[in-house]
């Protein structure tokens, strides 16, 4: 198995992320006053509490 930095990886893909979790906030919540910076934080946050520095995935998972 490969192991990756997995905070690494969400905050290198920031930009995607943010966009993607502002897309799943509208389809679940569009009513919602949530703002999307700070649960986005939040997440990148949670990731850190819930994961270790470095997880192991599939190899399958990874191409170099």
């Amino acid at each position: 198995m490969a192991r990756v930095k997995i905070e690494e990886i969400v905050e290198h893909l920031s930009s995607e992320m943010k966009s993607a979790m502002r897309a799943a906030l509208a389809n679940t919540a569009p009513d919602a006053d949530v703002d999307a910076n700070a649960l986005y934080r939040a997440f990148v946050r949670a990731v850190g509490r819930k994961c270790s520095t470095w997880e192991q995935v599939p190899n399958s998972y990874v191409d170099d």
